[in-house]
């Protein structure tokens, strides 16, 4: 008889916990934890570009120990993306020696996030950018044409992230763009004109001094060739296609370039040049806060109001047809309706 059988109590054996033999290699014998390093000795930098899974990221900006590292996202981070213009902790080898690599860690609050949908359908976000402050908008007068909705889809972008909007307009030898930036005279953007013959780089970088700003236009605008002769890089420049009208997509990646002024450093954040800019993302509010006069107005609305031309008793509309916000009401009001309604479309 064998001793799980036997009556007699005395010799049936005792087991406890500690007897049980645990498989060493076996997955899922640990318990899992939810606790996580702490990275206590981890450094914060800048993310300057991301290229097929690795990140450079700026060390020390401004100190005599300025280095760029060549980075990895770590494990833990899973699915979080980190983005050109980031702030993101690192462990590892930070030294910057050829060959290295450090680990991203920790991505930082991010004080703005610049995105863009696939299109006005698609709620899910493209990220372009993290914590710039200004956004230049380049066109071109002619070769491409200039496109009244694309820009008001970047202004609309720009509104909703926090980000001050510029307009640079190139090609000015071909074509009088006043015309076209009349559309825009409401908004009270600083504008500069470029030319073949004159580019008004000085005037241009006096703006940029101290500020992160991104760069957005269309194909085959000039973009690249701004940016080359306002930081002295190298990136890659095309041309417009004389059948279709359309530029060749020159930058492939988003990156951040030093950019030195007498006023003081600032960078220049480069994009690939869009054809479209869906707004599938955006909070209709943050288009009305940016226009700081009329949402104080707007408070005067009912609620629910779309302050666009149909919408009745709006406070916005009754104000401007009563004279209450002076010359430029109108030109402002006009602005906000068509952008509300490119969102809208």
């Amino acid at each position: 008889m064998s001793w799980w059988e036997s009556d007699d109590d005395e010799d049936e054996p005792e087991f406890d916990e500690s007897d049980v033999r645990i498989r060493p290699n076996r997955r899922g014998s640990r318990p899992r934890t939810k606790q996580r390093p702490e990275h206590a000795d981890a450094v914060t930098g800048r993310v300057l570009g991301v290229d097929r899974g690795r990140y450079a990221v700026l060390l020390d900006e401004g100190l005599a120990s300025e280095r760029e590292v060549v980075a990895a996202r770590a494990r833990e981070l899973k699915r979080k993306s980190v983005v050109t213009g980031d702030l993101v902790d690192l462990v590892g080898d930070t030294s910057g020696d050829e060959g290295t690599l450090a680990r991203i860690v920790r991505i930082g609050e991010r004080s703005t996030l610049l995105r863009r949908s696939a299109d006005d359908t698609d709620a899910v976000e493209r990220v372009i950018v993290a914590n710039a402050d200004q956004m230049l908008i380049v066109i071109a007068a002619a070769n491409p044409e200039p496109r009244i909705r694309l820009v008001d889809r970047y202004l609309v972008a720009a509104y909703d992230a926090g980000i001050a909007p510029l307009v640079c307009v190139t090609k000015t030898d071909l074509a009088d763009p006043d015309e076209f930036l009349a559309n825009f005279s409401g908004l009270e953007l600083p504008v500069f004109r470029s030319s073949t013959e004159h580019m008004p780089l000085d005037e241009i970088r006096a703006a940029l001094a101290g500020h992160r700003t991104v760069f957005v236009g269309h194909s085959g605008v000039g973009k690249s060739t701004l940016v080359n002769a306002l930081t002295g890089s190298e990136r890659a420049t095309g041309h417009v296609n004389v059948v279709t009208g359309r530029g060749r997509h020159t930058s492939s990646s988003t990156v951040s370039l030093r950019l030195e002024t007498p006023e003081g450093d600032g960078w220049v954040i480069d994009t690939p040049g869009v054809r479209s800019f869906g707004l599938g993302h955006i909070d209709p509010d943050n288009i009305l806060k940016a226009f700081t006069d009329l949402a104080t107005v707007a408070e005067r609305c009912p609620r629910g109001c779309t302050h666009l031309p149909d919408a009745p008793d709006c406070a916005i509309v009754e104000a401007v047809e009563a004279g209450e916000l002076g010359d430029t009401g109108r030109a402002r009001l006009d602005s906000l309706q068509r952008l509300l309604e490119t969102f809208a479309a």
